[in-house]
């Protein structure tokens, strides 16, 4: 019997997911994973502290040359033994998300994240598909949401610069392009930061400048890591210019109406920015029956087609049969119970290397048929972040709706 058989077997259609760190140069970490504040640069100072957990990934983060062979790639767990996850879909794909979801996507195209700073980082923006094209790499649109069991401690900057102020020029940004070696090269000045909070969130789509703050932000996205950065200094730390043109065509990396052009403009100088990107969550299904059962589900990822997500809280001492309508990945941030026939928990502290029981793939089968989850606590509530993968039907509905925009 195969490996990923003998696993899906084992765990009644449910993989067990080894946590995935990556290493940021450009960053200092906030110390809000669970991670042990011992093992925060355990891939070296030289690559820079770990700010990011990658969950349920097939994808393989691009930090420059020093970036590990299987960087960001998670792994599933069987009886002491250990397959990449990527591999599992090259070999079982259409097992793993259905046949008609694999026979459309090729494979398991979302990537979502945890992401911890001290402060904000650089404004910085991810490409379109032809931008993204141009350099053999996929768009990426993202979303965040503010976990409220990551952010009692909001850190030094809970805001987020967002776009740029209604009337600001090309010529004007191209001009902090030009000024990228004379330290801040100014574009703060012409941006706007907005106020997050736990348990709000947004849409960002490809385009858009943004520079997150200091809140944990839990991020389902695209499954790309093409970004270019437009801010020069984030307090005393200098970007590179390698950083503004990593994902830029060679020939084209002193082309600074190139690099502008990178930018949706008319989204990001849109003077109603705040209300068409917010995305707040919203409620999913019948909210007064699901808690006859036991459970609530939230909408906290709605604003694309290309993914989407929930959170879903199993009250005390109870079980619910939850049902999906496509695969996804899973997060327990909160409690701990049984999710299928796998025990799970929160880690208070994890070491760089260690096994944790808090994170999970859901094959399409066992997500359309239902995960029995059980939450053994007495008292306080099993909380899972769950993200889907594009063309989730309910996600659609909410997206054509514009339902959570405030």
């Amino acid at each position: 019997m195969d490996f990923v058989k003998s696993a899906l077997e084992a765990g009644s259609g449910l993989l067990r997911l080894r946590p995935t760190w990556v290493p940021r140069i450009f960053t200092t970490p906030g110390g809000r994973l669970r991670l042990r504040r011992q093992d925060l640069y355990a891939f070296g100072a030289h690559r820079g502290g770990i700010c990011e957990r990658w969950i349920a990934s097939t994808t393989k983060a691009q930090s420059g040359p020093a970036t590990s062979m299987n960087e960001g790639l998670s792994a599933i767990e069987h009886e002491g033994g250990s397959i990449l996850l990527s591999n599992a879909f090259q070999d079982r794909g259409a097992d793993l998300i259905g046949t008609e979801d694999y026979t459309a996507q090729g494979g398991w195209n979302v990537l979502c994240k945890l992401f911890d700073n001290v402060g904000s980082i650089p404004h910085h923006v991810h490409h379109n598909a032809e931008k993204a094209a141009r350099v053999g790499q996929q768009p990426k649109p993202e979303s965040y949401f503010f976990p409220a069991q990551f952010n009692a401690i909001e850190n030094s900057f809970p805001f987020t610069w967002f776009g740029l102020e209604p009337g600001t020029t090309k010529a004007q940004i191209r001009d902090c392009l030009a000024r990228w070696n004379e330290g801040d090269n100014g574009i703060l000045r012409f941006t706007k930061a907005y106020r997050i909070e736990a348990d709000t969130g947004w849409q960002v789509d490809p385009g858009i400048l943004h520079g997150p703050g200091s809140l944990v932000t839990y991020e389902p996205q695209r499954n790309s890591d093409v970004l270019s950065m437009f801010q020069s200094l984030v307090g005393e730390r200098l970007i590179p210019w390698d950083l503004v043109v990593k994902d830029v065509p060679p020939e084209l990396s002193h082309d600074l109406d190139y690099i502008v052009d990178l930018l949706d403009w008319d989204a990001n100088v849109d003077p109603d920015f705040a209300r068409r990107n917010r995305r707040d969550p919203t409620s999913a299904g019948d909210a007064t029956a699901t808690a006859e059962l036991g459970f609530s589900e939230r909408w906290i990822s709605h604003g694309s087609s290309d993914f989407s997500a929930k959170e879903l809280t199993v009250l005390p001492g109870r079980s619910a049969l939850v049902k999906d309508a496509a695969a996804f990945g899973a997060l327990v941030v909160q409690g701990h119970g049984i999710l299928g026939s796998l025990p799970v928990e929160v880690a208070s502290s994890i070491g760089f290397g260690a096994m944790t029981a808090d994170e999970v793939f859901v094959i399409h089968a066992a997500a359309t048929e239902g995960v029995k989850i059980t939450n053994n606590s007495l008292v306080e509530p099993l909380v899972i972040l769950k993200h889907f993968g594009p063309g989730h039907p309910e996600a659609a509905l909410l997206v054509r709706s514009g339902a959570g925009q405030s």
